[in-house]
């Protein structure tokens, strides 16, 4: 087996991690945000207080990417550290590992912010249930960490 094209495999799977789990991110923050601006604007036409919390559940999905970079770099190490030894199996793997990675990651993210969209809602129509609504995101986010130390693990 050619080594630059096993190594070539190892770093698509690296990139092919962040890659997706930024684009779940980006699907997740954007329709927390959508719902977010809504609030603020009915808040705004209502003369009632601005709750600025709802920033947090835009945010919430953003991890996914550190996530996804924590494991590309993972899987870029490895990569590397295979390539020095002279290995050249399991490169297939890691490509496989970073877009399944990926799409798990990106999955949690776009989930997350959904979630965060109808919490942000039902704060801005009630004021209440703040420490429910965090942890219905932090158990979408779980996902993602799951994801994050198991390929590690498999590594």
């Amino acid at each position: 087996m050619d080594p630059e094209l096993m190594l070539s495999l190892g770093n698509a799977g690296a990139a092919a991690v962040l890659g997706i789990a930024a684009f779940g991110s980006a699907l997740g923050t954007g329709a927390a945000a959508l719902s977010a601006v809504g609030v603020w604007k009915r808040c705004y036409a209502l003369d009632k207080p601005v709750p600025f919390i709802l920033v947090t559940f835009i945010g919430a999905p953003l991890s996914q990417t550190i996530y996804g970079m924590i494991l590309m770099n993972a899987l870029v190490t490895t990569a590397t550290e295979r390539m020095t030894a002279g290995a050249f199996v399991g490169y297939p793997a890691m490509m496989t590992a970073g877009l399944l990675g990926g799409l798990a990651m990106a999955a949690s993210a776009y989930a997350q912010g959904r979630v965060g969209a109808a919490a942000a809602d039902a704060l801005g129509d009630t004021g209440k249930g703040l420490g429910n609504y965090l942890m219905a995101i932090g158990i979408v986010e779980t996902v993602a960490l799951f994801v994050l130390v198991f390929i590690q693990a498999a590594l």
